[in-house]
């Protein structure tokens, strides 16, 4: 066929089912004649995730006669909100679909699927897709896990300092109270740990993790409080025990008035000092005395009636006459008891 002149081709397709053919020549050029329904290509997705919170997806096929659709969908969820272009080829043939989706990710995004699909009557049912899995850039975010949330001295410590981002944090900074670690000696750091050998109070004091990465840069702070090792103290056992406390008492009685009375107190030895109770020795004198009491008073009572020892005659038996006598003889015999053996009479 001489260039510009006119190609007739012939294909015979045998048990047809009205299915739509295309034509395509060595340059993957799809060639369409008559009314024939033009197939479109598999759909292209182009954009990036930028490290900003606004992401530009693009869609696109052609070669569909007639126009075809294209959907999106984000987690097998369909988006809504797009904007659509459609152009007709040149030669009035067929049609170039592309759709454009705009929205705005965050660091949850990252990893997620959007895919576009392609919805033309001549794909029977078959849609074509093409996927985008999205790769969100963000900056680190960084906390402290330290080993123990009770440090004491002398223990060891270690901080490790836990950082995420996109792309991956570099090896993370320690400083202590805005400086370099005092001590390197003993603050050893391995990776993304900050081992502290023994702790002791000069450690106290506020500790910084800084991680960075081509987006930027984020940190967190750890505040260090090293405190006192418990005194150990040795179990205490108790050893109950009673208290007795015995009283006696002793009471001399003599002819004279004079009256001495001894009271004592004996406690228990066993007896633990500092035990709290009734004061024995307390009550004991309140019963020497009571007793003492008793005794003087029963001792002047039988002196009292000893010395008023006799026989009584009443006036009637002596005689109304004789009264005055009686009293008389009341009061000498007071003061006149020479002989116990004599025989006194009292008038009354």
């Amino acid at each position: 066929v001489v260039e510009g002149g006119t190609a007739i081709l012939t294909c015979r397709v045998d048990q047809n089912d009205n299915t739509s053919l295309q034509w395509s020549n060595p340059a993957q050029q799809t060639l369409y004649f008559d009314d024939k329904k033009g197939v479109p290509e598999k759909p292209q997705i182009s954009g990036f995730s930028s490290p900003g919170d606004l992401m530009q997806l693009t869609c696109k096929t052609s070669g569909s006669k007639p126009a075809a659709d294209i959907r999106w969908f984000k987690n097998d969820k369909e988006i809504k909100d797009v904007k659509y272009l459609k152009e007709e080829d040149a030669n009035r043939k067929t049609f170039t679909v592309s759709s454009t989706l705009d929205f705005r990710v965050d660091r949850s995004d990252d990893g997620v699927a959007v895919i576009c699909r392609v919805d033309h009557e001549s794909l029977n049912a078959t849609p074509q897709v093409a996927m985008q899995v999205l790769e969100i850039h963000y900056t680190p975010s960084v906390k402290i896990i330290p080993s123990t949330p009770f440090p004491q001295e002398g223990q060891p410590l270690i901080l490790t300092c836990e950082s995420k981002g996109k792309p991956l944090p570099e090896p993370v900074l320690w400083t202590k109270d805005g400086g370099e670690l005092p001590d390197p000696d003993r603050m050893v750091v391995s990776g993304r740990e900050l081992n502290i050998l023994f702790l002791n109070k000069t450690d106290n004091g506020t500790y910084r993790c800084e991680a960075t990465n081509t987006i930027g840069q984020s940190s967190a702070e750890y505040v260090l409080i090293v405190h006192d090792v418990p005194n150990t103290l040795l179990p205490t056992t108790i050893i109950p025990s009673l208290t007795t406390a015995t009283v006696t008492t002793t009471v001399a009685i003599t002819t004279c008035p004079t009256t001495s009375a001894t009271t004592s107190n004996i406690r228990d030895p066993n007896a633990l000092a500092g035990q709290t109770g009734p004061d024995h020795a307390l009550i004991g004198g309140i019963v020497a005395v009571v007793v003492f009491v008793t005794l003087c008073s029963i001792f002047l009572l039988g002196r009292y009636l000893a010395r008023h020892k006799g026989t009584y005659l009443t006036n009637e038996a002596k005689g109304a006459e004789d009264a005055p006598d009686a009293d008389t003889a009341i009061i000498n015999a007071e003061g006149s008891q020479v002989n116990a053996e004599e025989k006194k009479e009292y008038f009354i």
